[in-house]
């Protein structure tokens, strides 16, 4: 039964010690093996009767697996599956492979069928503008998607579950989850590029296992009040975190600059989007239109996790920005979502900080691994840079939020922070080794800091609408943007035909 594989951490949330054998057991249940992962091995293949989504995304990429023009190539996507496509009863699955499959592969129909005319008019502007996405899903996508994300807790939109951590094989089933070792079973827009851009996410993943239980150790560790053991469960948690940096550095060799603004346009979102300026509304569910967010890394739950227990997320200024973080964290298996809160409320009622900070060598192994979540968003914030601002001028992230200014709300706080906790520091407490780490740290936060400022305020000159005080709005997106309103699909269809 799956009460002898958990384990009780606390009084409102267990953690997956072992793998479980009940196909009840939803995927995406945090575990000390699995981690973020999903527990199983994602489902490739639908069984009948849902064979016939197989054969629609098999289709559907901008490039076929044999290197083909798919259906959204050519613009015919979209009519393809109206007619195709029937309307399948999706309720009351209880295998958890197959719910969270069907829930994947609803969104990846869902994202590809409302932005095909935007990647085709991207295409045919030379990568200058969006137009319009169609702002009505059919019932035979909305009506099941919307059941499926019902059972499931989640939100009915590709959300990064289903992009990355359910959308993987392994190509040597005996090897490890990386890169080279991925294929994936759904794609957007079907290059080597966008299997390798996921392929990194993957492989960044796999460790979350580890991240997981080390998180737990520093917790318990914290909460008995040991220090010999909770100074090394920060090591450990260190090491951890690093792996998963190194991992993200693979993205340069696995995915080119030039070409992730190809896989983009799939990854939009409705919410804040010039897009979807009524947002869109998913017939025979409701004529009241959704706004949704697009597929981003912040749904991941690696780093939220480390802010949670480093106590670092009530540091975040209040202000839009930060609301549109705690948003994010919406959009993640529901599982997640509990788990998140979980090491929130633990850290705040154990006080792991405080604890930290009333030891000057614990201190800078707590500074230290602030430095790593630094290192992590900075390195988002360079891809951001290398990705999408050299390569496109379109204001929004996928997600919604504001290209320029949102990253570095957070990067700014953690570097903040890792200047700020030196003064819990004495010098002459400090082993010779962490002497050192400590004086390295914080004169590298400070440089980053002001060069980090610079930075932003330049690129604010190139983008308007980034301020701080930026405010998302649903609808009436116009009124906000310019957009080319009267743009029609067909006009980018046979522009580039």
């Amino acid at each position: 039964m799956l009460h002898s594989i958990l384990r009780r951490n606390s009084s409102t949330f267990k953690i997956l010690n072992d793998i479980p054998t009940d196909k009840s057991v939803p995927q995406f249940t945090v575990g000390r093996k699995n981690g973020f992962l999903p527990w199983g091995t994602p489902l490739d293949r639908l069984p009948e009767p849902f064979k016939i989504i197989d054969g629609i995304l098999d289709q559907a990429p901008f490039y076929k697996r044999d290197g083909t023009p798919g259906l959204l190539a050519t613009g015919s996507f979209g009519e393809y599956v109206r007619e195709k496509l029937p309307l399948l009863d999706v309720s009351n699955i209880k295998d958890s492979d197959l719910l969270f499959a069907l829930y994947r592969d609803y969104t990846f129909l869902t994202s590809q069928y409302l932005l095909e005319p935007c990647h085709l008019y991207y295409l045919a502007t030379k990568f200058k503008d969006y137009g319009l996405g169609r702002s009505r899903l059919p019932a035979n996508i909305a009506v099941p998607l919307v059941n499926l994300a019902k059972q499931l807790g989640a939100k009915p939109f590709m959300e990064y579950s289903c992009y990355a951590s359910y959308n993987w094989q392994k190509i040597d089933p005996t090897g490890n989850l990386d890169p080279q070792n991925i294929r994936l079973i759904r794609n957007l827009e079907g290059s080597q590029h966008e299997t390798g851009f996921a392929a990194v996410h993957i492989a960044m993943v796999q460790h979350s296992g580890e991240l997981v239980s080390n998180a737990q150790d520093v917790l318990d560790t914290a909460e008995k009040q040991d220090r010999e053991e909770f100074d090394i469960c920060l090591q450990k948690l260190f090491m951890t975190i690093k792996t998963i940096n190194v991992k993200m550095d693979a993205m340069w060799e696995y995915s080119s600059p030039k070409a992730f603004n190809n896989i983009r346009s799939f990854m939009m979102g409705i919410k804040n989007q010039p897009m979807f300026p009524k947002g869109v509304v998913y017939e025979g569910v409701s004529e009241e239109p959704t706004f949704y967010r697009g597929v981003s890394a912040a749904n991941d739950s690696i780093i939220p996790t480390i802010d949670n227990l480093l106590e670092l997320t009530d540091n975040m200024p209040d202000n839009s920005f930060t609301a549109m973080l705690r948003d994010f964290r919406t959009y993640r298996p529901v599982n997640h979502k509990d788990y998140l809160s979980y090491v929130e409320e633990k850290a705040k009622s154990i006080g792991v900080q405080e604890f930290a900070t009333q030891d000057s060598n614990s201190t800078v192994l707590y500074q230290a691994l602030l430095d790593q979540v630094s290192e992590f968003r900075e390195r988002h914030w360079r891809f951001t840079k290398s990705y999408i601002l050299k390569q496109s001028k379109h204001p929004r992230a996928t997600g919604g939020t504001p290209i320029i200014t949102w990253l570095p709300n957070q990067l700014a706080t953690v570097m903040q922070a890792i200047v700020n906790i030196q003064s819990f520091i004495k010098e002459e407490k400090l082993s010779h080794e962490n002497k050192l780490l400590y004086l390295e740290l914080t004169k590298k936060a400070d440089t980053q800091l002001r060069i980090l400022n610079r930075e932003v305020e330049e690129l604010k000159k190139e983008y308007p609408g980034q301020d701080i005080d930026f405010q998302e709005v649903d609808g009436n997106m116009a009124k906000i943007m310019e957009i080319q309103s009267h743009t029609t699909f067909r006009q980018a269809k046979s522009a580039v035909a």
